[in-house]
């Protein structure tokens, strides 16, 4: 209803135009312009035609000579021309007067058909056709001024007419003013609702995309349900099945608790029977070891390197054991002849032949794997509470440091015993872990330089600092012994064990000899205490397991060469030959139980004093050169090791607590 309203008024201006609009079709009277007046008679009326169709309209029009053309009064279409132009631009335009028409200026009309062209020489002639021709002309302007009177006429009635057009105009202004505002404000609204229109649009295709994908998952959803509701039917069979199960389970859950019961009493009953079953694995083990000696020696030959003489055939030789050649080497010959020796005829003396006996010979062709395998079960006792202690003995360049810490890092096969004893221990402590027993591992590593000890493992600013390190006993009345200001780190895998190899490796002291560029100059001795706990039985065991890398054993005349660092190197080799000698003599005095053991002599037995007693076990390896150039350093280390080798002490007893 209200748009209705709002459109009422631009009906009434619509109905209030339509009659004018009539006004604009009345035939003109106006006279025709100086262009149409120069065309000819045919033409002028053609001109002319239109505007006699426009008179049909408006009623009877006054008679005219056809061929004297009218022009359309220019007022009146002036007037119309404005109107329509006030109706679309909303603005007034004024009247324009209508013109007089430009009678002397109009060229005289000609016939239709103009007669042939006269001569030149009929003046006469063509004095007739121009007399002829004027008074057509002047019968022409008379027409042309009374259809002007009449033109005129017509004038004033249309200025009338647009008189009282502008003041409708005027009226029809200030409605369509009226009219154009609520149209804008129809436009307005038009606009917001168009907007609106284009956001409902918008949340519809939203909404359309939503229902799409609601459909899609209800569809889901569908055979979601349909998938669920199989399942739930298997599943009310199974419970079915289940609850017809339990009442029979139950039944059974009786009976095996009662079972539990007697697996729990059996558990216990064998798990008591599983620590006896340890303890007397310990004790066989460790009576194993003590019928294969608490000092136990083998030799070892390292293989010749590239570059070295071969030694000649029978200089060593590896005699088959008791039990054939399948059987172990424990034997070894050396034979060495003497040129200051000779027979009453002057020939040479035949060369002397001596043979050692040891637990165990290894000769030049002996793998890394081989060597430990026999001592792995030693490495075990140190597990099981019992000190241990095993030594690396010879000559510079005889492989004491391929046998402790084996060869260049990187390769498994040549690894020395010291990180295959710690992966052994490892291994043997993660399996003992399941039989309640928990193991803790701490290393240290030092060297003993000049009776001087100094601390492997130091980082920092502390490296060279080794005066510092002083040996102590762990507290007052305690047997136990520490090292002042050195490192002691706890490790519990192997690559913690490799980084401490390396960096003892870079610390250690090393000096150039004759008989090898980079010779050990110095003790080490790495150590690890291992502790154990059965917390469940409240048993603790604990012991050291020492692994020892003695300094060359050769002799002064035959490692020292002249020049500025003689007084060096002779100091040095002092130092060495007498903690070997003071470890010889610790080892005599406990075989033969003397009352007083000089530990103290040296700094070397002192800090292993704990490992060398009666409640230890000891292994020494000789290690000795192929070369014949060696052979008189090799039979002072194979004697050295001979006496030892006839050492016995005592039997050996676990720390137990």
């Amino acid at each position: 209803a209200a748009m209705e309203r709002q459109r009422s008024p631009l009906t009434e201006v619509k109905a209030n135009i339509a009659p004018k609009t009539r006004l604009i079709k009345a035939p003109s009277r106006l006279p025709l312009s100086g262009s149409r007046l120069k065309r000819g008679p045919e033409q002028m009326e053609t001109a002319l035609e239109p505007a006699k169709k426009r008179t049909r309209g408006l009623g009877p029009a006054p008679k005219m000579d056809t061929l004297r053309p009218r022009a359309p009064a220019l007022g009146t279409v002036s007037q119309s021309q404005g109107q329509t132009a006030a109706l679309k631009n909303q603005r007034p335009v004024p009247t324009v007067p209508a013109q007089k028409p430009a009678a002397s200026t109009a060229p005289p009309v000609v016939a239709a058909k103009k007669p042939s062209k006269r001569p030149g020489w009929d003046l006469k002639g063509q004095l007739c056709d121009l007399n002829a021709e004027l008074k057509r002309c002047r019968e022409k302007v008379q027409t042309l001024g009374q259809e002007n009177q009449q033109l005129r006429d017509q004038l004033r009635e249309s200025q009338q007419q647009a008189s009282a057009l502008g003041v409708e105009r005027h009226s029809l202004e200030g409605e369509l003013a009226r009219v154009q505002a609520q149209a804008e404000q129809d436009q307005q609204e038009l606009g917001s609702l168009r907007a609106r229109v284009l956001q409902l649009e918008e949340q519809l295709g939203t909404q359309e995309v939503l229902v799409h994908v609601l459909q899609k998952e209800q569809l889901e959803l569908q055979e979601e349900r349909k998938t669920l509701t199989s399942r739930l039917e298997q599943q009310e069979r199974r419970l079915q099945a289940s609850e017809a199960a339990l009442s029979s389970s139950q039944a059974e859950v009786a009976s095996l608790r009662q079972e539990t019961t007697a697996q729990a009493a059996l558990l216990t009953e064998r798990g008591d029977r599983l620590h006896g079953l340890e303890m007397e694995r310990r004790r066989l083990h460790n009576q194993l070891q003590e019928l294969k000696g608490n000092i136990r020696v083998f030799c070892r030959v390292r293989p010749v390197l590239a570059g070295e003489p071969n030694p000649s055939p029978g200089f060593l030789l590896f005699p088959p054991g008791p039990g054939g050649p399948s059987d172990v080497p424990t034997r070894l010959s050396l034979s060495r002849s003497d040129d200051r020796r000779g027979t009453l005829t002057g020939a040479p003396a035949p060369p002397s032949r001596h043979d050692f006996s040891f637990d165990r010979v290894f000769p030049p062709e002996s793998r890394q794997e081989e060597v430990f395998e026999e001592i792995a079960m030693l490495v075990q006792s140190a597990l099981d509470g019992y000190p241990v202690c095993i030594f690396a003995y010879g000559q510079t360049g005889s492989g004491k440091t391929f046998t402790m810490e084996g060869g260049p890092a990187g390769d498994p096969q040549l690894e020395g015993l010291i990180p295959r004893a710690l992966r052994h221990l490892f291994s043997v402590a993660e399996e003992m872990s399941g039989q309640g027993w928990t193991y803790s591992f701490v290393a240290s590593y030092v060297e003993i330089y000049n009776e001087t000890v100094r601390d492997l493992l130091a980082t920092g600013s502390r490296k060279g600092q080794g005066g510092e390190c002083e040996i102590r006993r762990a507290g007052p009345g305690s047997e136990e012994l520490t090292v002042t200001n050195a490192r002691y780190v706890p490790v519990s895998c192997e690559r913690e064990v490799r980084a401490l190899l390396q960096l003892a490796h870079q610390n250690r002291a090393v000096a150039r000899t004759a008989q090898n560029e980079r010779s050990s100059r110095s003790h080490s001795v790495f150590q690890l205490q291992i502790s154990g706990e059965h917390a469940a039985r409240g048993l603790q065991c604990g012991a050291p397991l020492n692994l020892v890398d003695l300094a060359g054993s050769e002799r002064l005349d035959s490692s020292l060469t002249l020049g500025p660092g003689e007084r060096d190197r002779l100091r040095e080799t002092q130092a060495i030959n007498s903690s070997l000698s003071t470890l010889g003599l610790v080892i005599m005095a406990l075989s033969n139980k003397e009352p007083h053991v000089p530990y103290r002599n040296s700094k070397l037995t002192y800090l292993l004093q704990n490992s060398l007693g009666g409640s230890a076990k000891m292994l020494m390896f000789v290690n000795i050169s192929p070369l014949e150039d060696n052979v008189s350093e090799s039979l002072n280390s194979l004697r050295f090791a001979s006496k030892v080798n006839q050492c016995v002490i005592g039997t050996a007893q676990a720390n137990k607590k």
